[in-house]
Order: C-alpha cells, then structure tokens, then sequence
C-alpha cells in the first residue's frame, strides 16, 4: 500500500496524542515556540552540517516520494520480459528495437537497447550491475541523511530541556512558577524524541526499503535481458524470473504485466555524496 508510510505516522501521533489526553496531559502545552526554535532549527543546522547543504534540501522531496511510492511491479516487469523472450526467439533479437522507445523504465529501455545493439554478455552485465550499484549508493545518501537526523533530534531536544531548567532555577523562591516552568523545558525533550521515533528514523528505514526493491527490480530486469540475449526458451526465462517474485505475485506475471508503462516512481533522484 503506497500510502502506509503516512497512514503509520498518522496513526503513531494519534495513538500517542490520544492517549496523553486521556491521562489528561493538556496538549497546548506542547505549542512551544522555543522548543520548536531549539529542535527542529538545531536539528535541520546539525544534519546539514553533516550530510551537505545539497542532500538537506532533497530531503522533503524524498519524504514526498516516501509517503506515495508503490510497491515495485515485479510480476509485470517479469510477464514483459517473457513477452520480449517470446518475441525474440520467434523473430529474432533485432526485431526488439522497436519495442525500446515504448518502455518508460529508463534501466530497462537502456538494457534492452545494448541488448539489440548485441552488446556481449559480460559487457552488458558490468555495464548494468555498476548502474545499480550507483543507484543503490545515491539511495544510501538519502537514507543516511534520515538517520542521522534522527540520532540528532533527541539529542537536541535534552539540549533544550538543560536550557529550561537552567531558566527554571530562577523560580526557586516561586513554587507555582518552578513547577511551570520544569514543565515547559521538557517540550523540547518530547519534541526531539518524538521527531525522531515517529517520523525521521521509519522514512530513513521505509527509504532504504524503497532501495532495496528497485534493486531486486533491477536485478531481475538484467536477470530476464541476459536470458533474452542468449536466446533461451520463453518457458525458461519464466521460470528463471520466477524464483525473484514473491509466489502470491507469479499468478500475475503469467498473465503478463505493465512493467515497462506502469514501473513505480524511482528514489533515483537523491544527490549523491560528492554533490552534497
């Protein structure tokens, strides 16, 4: 489901703040601007001063992408596939290029390509698996970036509460403002934890998920090209692209798929290292 990411947030805060209601904590305590200041400016200031000013700015794009990528269309990717062995051993390799401009997966269509172009098959491998491994390392970035701002978030916010005591030291002589004051200064903490538990760390976590299904998207687009260059038997790149597919999705991908039209939307455009 393509919006669990956001449904799992929504829920985490509604359960939390929920149930601190019941308890009979007054929410309105926690509308503090200081701590909002403290947390979220040290925070954005300590992962910039981390990751780079340019992965920073990628990173409420990719929590846009986060909250609505699809589950990668393995079984489609795979029924296409067949359908280009089908098509090749019937006419032979050079009949694809044709089918190369109507693919919209920027990997597949460029696999396919040296593929009719008859690229040999360790060359097309190299060329394929560095694709991905360069993928998989501006993703890291992205993920990275997610979680060490969530290490920094709590850390930040026990910065703040320090500062509210240190200010609430100053009502010792005034118990009705001490105590108001104690409370105050630990919005910050709640706020940092909270930030970081709730919502940094699981997109970092649900990115690196992200990543890891491209590649096996990837990797089972090259699996089905190089069967496809060697000329194997339809029935057999099936078989060979079935052992990458989750069963409850083979039935599909037996009845051919949208691979190439309906591929999810890439995580392809987290900056690398070296630009940030």
């Amino acid at each position: 489901m393509k919006a669990a990411t956001g449904i799992g947030i929504a829920l985490a805060c509604a359960m939390i703040f929920g149930g601190a209601t019941m308890e009979g904590t007054q929410l309105g305590v926690l509308f503090s601007i200081p701590s909002f200041m403290i947390v979220f400016g040290g925070t954005v200031g300590a992962t910039m001063a981390a990751v780079g000013m340019e992965t920073t700015k990628a990173m409420p794009g990719l929590m846009k992408r986060v909250m609505s990528a699809e589950p990668p269309d393995l079984a489609g990717r795979a029924g296409e596939l067949v359908g280009f062995a089908e098509q090749a051993r019937r006419d032979g390799l050079l009949s694809l290029e044709g089918k190369v401009g109507e693919i919209d997966d920027q990997f597949c269509r460029k696999g396919l390509q040296l593929v009719v172009d008859g690229t040999e098959p360790g060359a097309l491998r190299d060329v394929l698996e560095s694709e991905i491994d360069a993928m998989a390392a501006r993703h890291h970035v992205g993920a990275d970036a997610y979680e060490k701002a969530g290490g920094f978030a709590p850390t930040i916010g026990i910065m703040g509460a320090v500062l509210g005591l240190m200010h609430a030291l100053g009502f010792l002589n005034d118990p009705a403002m001490l105590g108001e004051a104690i409370a105050a200064a630990f919005v910050a903490t709640l706020l940092g934890v909270g930030i970081a538990n709730v919502v940094l760390l699981p997109v970092g976590a649900r990115l690196k998920a992200l990543s890891a299904d491209e590649v096996v998207l990837r990797e089972l687009t090259l699996e089905g090209l190089l069967a496809i260059q060697a000329g194997e038997n339809p029935r057999i790149v099936e078989v060979r692209l079935d052992a990458l597919i989750p069963p409850s999705q083979r039935d599909a991908a037996k009845r051919g798929g949208t691979g190439g039209k309906g591929a999810p939307t890439s995580i392809d455009d987290a900056p690398s290292r070296r630009a940030a």
